[in-house]
């Protein structure tokens, strides 16, 4: 007993001695536990955006899609730690980063250079949530014809060379957006513009669905989308607030600007559905509780309440008027990415300019409503700009990349059949079981 009593006051010491070590460098034991409920929250929403796109599709294809999302949890959460961490956030270039931290060498428990505040790790693994959910909101746009071959290896060179580039220019290090002074709190311009711009060219590439217009194409169960929302939403605190990286009056801001633009863009989509088709519905709100949540992520950590309100509610108007264009223009973004991740990312970045306040984030600037005159609002329109260039052109390089030694789409006999049965060999609901 006294020799066990020993080793446990040995314990107890080494932990204290710790513990002060920790603190003399700055870390905080409420952020870190913040940032990791975040970044739990944030890695929730991928599984929930598959839920989210599995409902829209026809039940044929109800898993194909639900693993689009999932396996984006599986292979970018192996590929960030080999590298993509280290392309994004390590060195001090204005492009990319560098492998310095390669495999997470020289990332521990102890503070990083983004964060003084919580474990490297930390900051890494919050991070890896986005960098996650990013490929797969792309997987909307070509929903019921991607051969799964094809979609795996579409992403991981996506992941690498467009996501990482993206995010050191916002985020890292000497990034050039960042430098310029461009303003995107939680990934305006890194998440939701790159993915929208991407799912465009996906869509061009593989074409448009067969028999589309001439067959009935409706959402298989909405019950599914509905929750699908519900958990985007909630995880979507993780992902704004989060970003805060400390349990501040910046994380509680940005937690109620995000609600709020959500709850307004729902709203204002009920509206605008009602005006022009007479009535609203479920798959309405739910999109427009979404595209809310996408506009006002770029602003979340430096737009007040009442802004959000505007913001949210401009939202819905445009992303539906995107919707209807897309009809018009012939393309075939199955679940409505570019109008909403896109169309809705942009408008959240230039929003920004215009209502930005000091006043919230005085690391950030005044927009043009509140005195700081058009200087930011050029500022995120260059970082709009050169983000949807530079993903739409890459997007397409590596589709055509990827063309050279896997067909993007699937046959038409398995189009037919649904991708659930011709690239997993399973079935989504087997009635004939029950």
């Amino acid at each position: 007993m006294v020799k066990a009593g020993r080793i446990l006051a040995a314990g107890g010491l080494f932990l204290l001695a710790t513990g002060a070590a920790r603190a003399e460098q700055g870390i905080d034991t409420g952020d870190t536990a913040w940032v990791l409920i975040s970044a739990a929250l944030v890695m929730l929403m991928t599984p929930g955006l598959g839920l989210f796109y599995a409902g829209m599709v026809r039940a044929k294809n109800v898993l194909g899609t639900l693993m689009h999302s999932f396996t984006m949890v599986a292979l970018v959460g192996v590929t960030w730690v080999l590298w993509g961490y280290s392309l994004a956030f390590g060195g001090d270039g204005a492009l990319i980063g560098n492998l310095e931290w390669i495999g997470l060498r020289g990332v521990t428990g102890d503070p990083g250079p983004y964060a003084d505040n919580i474990p490297h790790l930390a900051f890494m693994t919050f991070q890896g949530m986005f960098a996650i959910i990013t490929p797969a909101l792309i997987s909307g746009a070509f929903a019921e014809r991607m051969r799964f071959g094809a979609f795996l290896l579409f992403m991981l060179l996506w992941s690498t060379f467009v996501y990482s580039p993206i995010c050191h220019w916002v985020w890292g290090s000497g990034g050039w957006l960042g430098g310029l002074g461009a303003l995107d709190f939680a990934g305006g311009t890194v998440v939701h513009i790159s993915s929208g711009i991407a799912a465009l060219a996906c869509a061009l590439m593989l074409g448009r669905r067969k028999h589309l217009g001439s067959e009935e194409m409706a959402p298989h169960n909405l019950t599914m989308t509905i929750i699908g929302t519900a958990l985007l939403w909630f995880g979507w605190f993780g992902f704004n607030a989060g970003s805060a990286l400390a349990a501040n009056g910046l994380a509680a801001n940005a937690f109620v600007v995000t609600n709020t633009a959500a709850a307004a863009a729902a709203l204002s989509w009920m509206l605008v559905e009602t005006l022009h088709r007479g009535r609203p519905t479920a798959l309405g709100a739910a999109s427009g509780a979404v595209a809310g949540l996408v506009a006002i992520t770029p602003a979340a950590g430096f737009v007040g309440p009442v802004s959000a309100v505007i913001i949210g509610f401009i939202v819905s108007f445009l992303s539906y008027g995107a919707i209807l264009l897309k009809g018009r223009l012939g393309y075939d973004d199955a679940l409505d990415v570019v109008a909403v991740h896109f169309v809705g990312g942009s408008w959240g970045a230039l929003a920004t300019g215009l209502f930005a306040s000091v006043a919230i984030n005085d690391g950030g600037a005044n927009g043009l409503f509140f005195g700081g005159g058009l200087a930011l609002l050029g500022k995120q329109f260059v970082g709009v700009a050169a983000t949807a260039a530079f993903s739409l052109i890459a997007s397409l390089i590596i589709l055509l990349l990827v063309r050279v030694f896997i067909p993007l789409r699937v046959t038409d006999e398995d189009e037919t059949v649904g991708l659930d049965l011709s690239q997993h060999g399973e079935m989504g609901y087997n009635l004939e079981a029950v």
